[in-house]
């Protein structure tokens, strides 16, 4: 699977662009701020329905226009697949494939097996469990239309949870039976995703150990470890105990929605204890394990996203790298770079064909 051409009309800073692949390897160079990045995030966009950079869908619409338009057609399985995401301020973002407009965004998740690794993944390190969540969530859901809708299906519980215990509050009454049914509810489904996070995890942190020890010839002890109210009790029990908190806090303080990975080194944190480049080689092992696993389960190449990461890495990091593009690890790739020279002849290292795009 790979792109073919993508074009963009108003988004972020391009006010148009037309672009022709090769199916291995595109760069784009040029100075920071000519729109490198976006080009990549456009490509995100089409794979998973939204910026992996800006959430707020309306703030990708080019300063001083009205609308966004990103349109992308996919080499899948030897078929043309045409991918076009738009925005226009004050309505719903549109996703079309083929001409046919998808109901739920959900429904598109997996179609277009993507990573990426970029700077800003050090978010994973520095900000709190929901960031780490996210990420489990992200590469379950693409292979898994039905762990999706699950969590889909207990984040509204919560969340009508949550409202009936402000209800509750505001009212000074409470209702044990009414606060029961969501119990039950949550129950049901936090149990089924807390097993599949689980199962995930048991698959994923081998894989990702193996490319943290590759990328560092072993020289670091780290972990990843899965925190989990759930990995002792069942939710009814943790809701019994909780219960008296939860009338005083207004929300649901205990289930999956709480879950984190731990990152560690050495036992410890990597957040306090970790260098730059430890964290560094920590996020880039997390992203390729990532890239991995969806390889192994779907058995598509997934296309990768190298946004600005050279420029992070050290001589050593980026010879691994080089080492795994050039043994056909890796499918379609995407590499942002500020140095033209430096990219080329990283490329030209890898004997792969390549076309280099400066902006």
């Amino acid at each position: 699977m790979y792109l073919k051409n993508l074009s963009l009309l108003n988004y972020k800073n391009i006010a148009e662009a037309n672009y022709e692949f090769d199916p291995k390897i595109n760069c784009f160079t040029g100075k920071n701020g000519v729109g490198k990045t976006n080009v990549l995030d456009a490509i995100y966009h089409l794979a998973y329905g939204k910026s992996y950079f800006n959430p707020l869908a309306v703030q990708n619409i080019k300063h001083g226009e009205d609308f966004f338009v990103i349109d992308g057609t996919f080499d899948k399985d030897n078929r043309n697949e045409q991918i076009v995401c738009s925005l226009k301020k004050g309505m719903k973002k549109v996703l079309k494939r083929n001409g046919k407009i998808y109901d739920k965004f959900s429904e598109h998740v997996g179609f277009i097996p993507l990573v990426i690794i970029s700077p800003s993944d050090s978010d994973l390190i520095t900000e709190g469990s929901e960031t780490r969540r996210k990420f489990i969530d992200s590469v379950i859901s693409q292979l898994d239309p039905a762990y999706l809708q699950e969590l889909i299906n207990y984040q509204k519980v919560v969340a009508q949870r949550n409202a009936l215990l402000k209800y509750f509050a505001l009212n000074h009454t409470f209702d044990k039976d009414t606060l029961s049914i969501y119990n039950e509810q949550l129950d049901d489904l936090g149990h089924s995703l807390f097993e599949k996070r689980k199962r995930f995890l048991e698959d994923f942190i081998p894989i990702f150990n193996k490319h943290h020890q590759s990328i560092t010839d072993s020289a670091e002890d780290v972990s990843l470890r899965y925190d989990s109210h759930l990995h002792n009790k069942r939710l009814l029990d943790l809701f019994d105990e909780s219960l008296q908190r939860d009338r005083v806090l207004q929300y649901t303080s205990v289930g999956i929605h709480k879950d984190d990975l731990l990152f560690e080194i050495e036992e410890h944190p990597i957040k306090k204890f970790g260098s730059q480049g430890q964290q560094k080689s920590f996020l880039i092992a997390l992203k390729l394990a990532q890239f991995e696993f969806i390889k192994k389960q779907s058995g598509v190449l997934p296309i990768l996203l190298f946004d600005d990461i050279f420029d992070k890495l050290d001589e050593t990091r980026v010879s691994k790298i080089v080492q795994m593009i050039d043994d056909k690890v890796f499918g379609q790739i995407f590499i942002s770079d500020t140095h033209p020279e430096r990219t080329e002849n990283i490329v030209k290292e890898t004997h792969q064909s390549y076309t280099l795009f400066n902006l």
